[in-house]
């Protein structure tokens, strides 16, 4: 099955936090999209890796995704190496994805820049012809996405573009909540999370209005680029 969009994420919950607005949307467009999650989150202060594929799952049908794996990398413990980098370019080979959506380049969570580095890397090496990578016991042909770019996570950064997704706003919401261990929930009995306190939701669309706000719109998702953007016509800029 060919993806047109993959977004790599460190953990469940990454993607719908930082982009399920602009999943929503381009799936609204006809668009194939699908996750790779690297990790369970099994780390996490609350739920268990079994609960949160659970969520990921409800999380997928809710956006309409076409496919979601997780490749069961030890979440904080995964590296950028060879090891990690191989399981990812098998993931783009098989989807060959024309745009790859990554970890924010920098946060708070030490797992996102690292998942960035990781997939970015991973994109480039897929292109490579003399990287041999089976798949049910055939060889895969090499497959580079031709763009990837990085979704902003807690951390503010300026993005290079942002996309309009106020007509999806209430679909993002919606597939945040299906992660119901991870957010605010007064009768929970768990520990307290970062991202659990009752304001941290109020903080994802303060985000939202403000990188929309920039281009004029309610809602907007931000992202940065690897390489210069170029455009053949002028009014493909808003």
């Amino acid at each position: 099955m060919k993806l047109d969009i993959l977004v790599i994420a460190a953990h469940p919950d990454d993607a719908e936090l930082a982009c399920s607005g602009t999943i929503a949307s381009h799936i609204a467009k006809g668009f194939r999209v699908g996750i790779l999650d690297l990790t369970k989150g099994e780390m996490g202060t609350r739920g268990t890796p079994e609960l949160r594929l659970k969520e990921s799952a409800k999380a997928a049908e809710i956006l309409g995704l076409s496919a979601r794996e997780n490749a069961g990398f030890k979440d904080i413990y995964f590296l950028d190496d060879e090891k990690h980098q191989v399981e990812i370019i098998k993931i783009i080979r098989k989807y060959k994805p024309e745009i790859v959506l990554a970890n924010a380049v920098s946060d708070r969570h030490p797992d996102h820049g690292k998942g960035a580095l990781l997939a970015s890397h991973a994109c480039f090496m897929s292109g490579l012809r003399k990287i041999k990578t089976f798949l049910d016991g055939e060889e895969q042909e090499a497959w580079r996405p031709k763009y990837v770019y990085h979704y902003i996570q807690n951390n503010y950064i300026q993005p290079d573009f942002v996309v309009d997704i106020t007509d999806y706003w209430d679909k993002k919401i919606e597939s945040i909540k299906a992660f119901r261990s991870q957010f605010y929930d007064p009768n929970s009995q768990e520990p307290e999370s970062f991202i659990s306190s009752e304001g941290f939701l109020d903080f994802i669309e303060a985000r939202a209005k403000e990188y929309g706000h920039s281009i004029m719109v309610k809602y907007g998702e931000g992202f940065t680029v690897e390489r210069m953007i170029g455009v053949d016509n002028l009014f493909d800029l808003k």
